[in-house]
């Protein structure tokens, strides 16, 4: 009994651990094949998760490109900017955060909360910009106060400065952070939300050159997102320089002449194509879009009656009036309707059917040649050239002077102008061409209208012998080290329809418009050769019978134009001039354009001093 017994403790205990040793086994068993699900499988995964809790990418934004003038003058530059931002993954209580945030920099949590709702699907370990460019005081509150706002940082960046303020603003355009519409371009591939784009002007048409390429940095961060340590660092590569062709200094000068008045101003070489200047007034200061424009600010801008936010030299329309009398001068002696010895009536007006059309001379030219209608811009004398010519005719010389389509300079929002047709009108209104509305569009009435920038295309060709140039506003883009990446080279769009012979006569009648007897006396500088056309662009019609002397609105009276080119044998500049409401171009536009004239070409011939002749004052108005 007692052997039996002693048998059966020994297998009981065998037993017990029989079973204790199956239950370890499996435990290291289930164990073996969790760590390799967690190691192996699920491994990388894992691995990933870990390394951001403690090791993030930060991206580094490159130094954008600076923007000089053909001279080597600095324009835009760029500056340290503070931005103020949070990571909503190292926030704890985002509220609690923002509202302790808001009482140490003195904004309305109200507004810190709305930048984080509208970016409430971001990731929560991408930081959330909550204000750009704070300031050196809001900083030092937020380095002091930093161990009580887990999860917010300020970030350095590079901020663009626009060292003219509102000088040449329509050229250098503004930067605004990249919308959706542009982050689903091909043009911003490789963009990412919350960078900072060109919007206006050659920032936007040279972003492919201002922008660099982004760098980034791989850190080490604590529990609450506080930075441990660099782990490893890409550089940044700096966006490449760019020149323009304009110079600094006539463009203030010409910024200075329309100062007060609602008018564009481009200056062109004749020979190249390239812009000089481009002015526009009233003009803004792009300084102020830095950190993102008020509403307030904006609605300021856009509602003002002059438009600063237009660029008129390549936005604004205008009917171009009797400068559009050097096309009809070409299409008629082209076509043979006229020679340089035909001549025309004028007693003041000129009759076509049941209508009278006057001349802006009441008392008439007298008998006129095309030399003498130029010079005088007798209204009657073309009158009777475009009714000979036909619209379709006097369209077909139009479009091939370059009206009627952009010219190609490298900034958006470049406006075709007009040049009516019949088929045009048919098409558009739906009415057939009366023969009467051949006779304004003639003299650049009607339909017609044209930029200031087409313009000067035009007056360049007349004054280089033919040939219509591309306008070229971006010379050059090199990098920081000075390597040449781009470079802009005169390029030819197209030649007047004109022959040599018929080009010669033209000129003839340019040159006496800045002469004794032609409307462009003002003009006149001791020493220099202008030759120019003057233009009024009638903004409401004349009513039969009007005299004209009635005292208009402001915003009834007549656009002013004048376009020139000097010297005649060797054109070294051309100009092109709007005044709005300025009524007359030899009263207003003119004087800009000599006084342009004169700085440019004092500019390049130091020694030599040009006036104006005393005697010269005065001149005749103009149609």
């Amino acid at each position: 009994m007692k052997q039996y017994t002693k048998t059966a403790d020994k297998n009981w205990y065998k037993q017990r651990l029989i079973r204790s040793m199956f239950f370890i086994m499996s435990a290291f068993v289930v164990l073996i094949i969790r760590l390799f699900y967690l190691q192996i499988l699920e491994g990388e995964e894992f691995r990933r998760l870990s390394e951001n809790q403690c090791i993030r990418l930060q991206s580094i934004d490159p130094p954008r490109g600076l923007i000089y003038d053909c001279n080597g003058n600095l324009l835009v530059d760029n500056r340290p900017s503070f931005d103020l931002s949070i990571i909503l993954k190292d926030a704890g209580s985002v509220e609690r955060t923002i509202q302790k945030l808001s009482g140490y920099i003195n904004v309305p949590d109200s507004y810190l909360m709305s930048k984080i709702e509208a970016n409430k699907r971001r990731a929560s370990y991408k930081p959330i910009l909550l204000k750009q460019d704070i300031g050196r005081d809001t900083l030092a509150s937020v380095e002091v106060h930093k161990f009580d706002l887990p999860g917010v940082y300020v970030n350095v960046r590079q901020k663009r400065y626009y060292i003219q303020n509102q000088s040449a603003a329509h050229l250098t355009g503004y930067l605004g952070e990249i919308n959706s519409g542009e982050l689903e371009s091909e043009r911003y591939s490789g963009y990412r939300a919350g960078d900072i784009v060109g919007k206006f002007g050659i920032e936007k048409s040279a972003e492919q050159f201002l922008r660099g390429e982004r760098g980034g940095r791989q850190v080490e961060v604590d529990a609450k997102g506080r930075v441990v340590r660099v782990l490893k660092t890409v550089d940044a590569k700096p966006g490449h320089n760019i020149y323009l062709t304009i110079d600094r200094k006539l463009q203030k000068k010409a910024e200075s002449l329309i100062e007060g008045i609602a008018a564009s101003v481009v200056v062109m070489e004749p020979l190249t194509g390239h812009i000089f200047a481009m002015a526009s007034n009233p003009s803004f200061d792009p300084n102020a879009f830095i950190g993102g424009i008020s509403h307030e600010e904006w609605n300021q801008l856009i509602s003002h009656p002059f438009r600063p936010m237009e660029n008129k030299a390549i936005q604004g329309e205008y009917p171009p009036a009797s400068t559009y009398k050097i096309v009809t001068a070409i299409a008629g002696l082209e076509e043979g309707v006229i020679n340089k010895n035909t001549t025309y009536y004028c007693p003041g007006y000129h009759k076509f059917g049941d209508r009278i059309f006057r001349c802006w001379k009441k008392s008439g030219h007298g008998t006129c040649n095309v030399v003498r209608a130029i010079a005088l811009s007798c209204d009657v004398f073309f009158y009777q050239v475009g009714q000979r010519l036909g619209v379709d005719r006097l369209a077909k010389y139009a479009n091939a002077c370059g009206l009627g389509a952009r010219t190609g300079i490298n900034l958006d929002h470049e406006a075709r102008g007009l040049v009516p047709s019949s088929g045009w009108k048919k098409k558009r209104m739906g009415v057939p061409w009366h023969k009467g509305e051949t006779l304004s569009v003639a003299i650049g009435q009607g339909y017609n209208v044209a930029t200031p920038l087409q313009m000067a295309v035009l007056i360049s060709a007349v004054g280089n012998g033919g040939t219509l140039y591309k306008p070229l506003i971006l010379k050059k883009a090199e990098t920081v080290e000075g390597e040449i990446v781009y470079e802009g080279k005169p390029q030819e769009i197209g030649r007047l329809p004109a022959s040599n012979r018929t080009l010669s006569i033209v000129r003839k009648g340019l040159r006496d418009v800045v002469s004794t007897r032609g409307t462009a006396l003002v003009a006149k500088v001791k020493g220099l050769e202008i030759s120019g056309k003057t233009g009024t662009a009638q903004v409401a019609s004349r009513r039969t019978g009007d005299s004209g002397r009635k005292k208009k609105p402001p915003h009834l009276k007549a656009h002013a134009w004048f376009v020139a080119y000097a010297e005649p044998d060797d054109p070294k500049v051309a100009v092109s001039v709007i005044v709005e409401h300025g009524e007359h171009g030899s009263g207003s536009a003119s004087p800009i354009a000599r006084e342009l004239i004169k700085a440019f070409m004092m500019r390049n011939t130091a020694k030599q001093s040009y006036t104006q002749n005393p005697e010269d004052i005065g001149g005749q108005p103009d149609a």
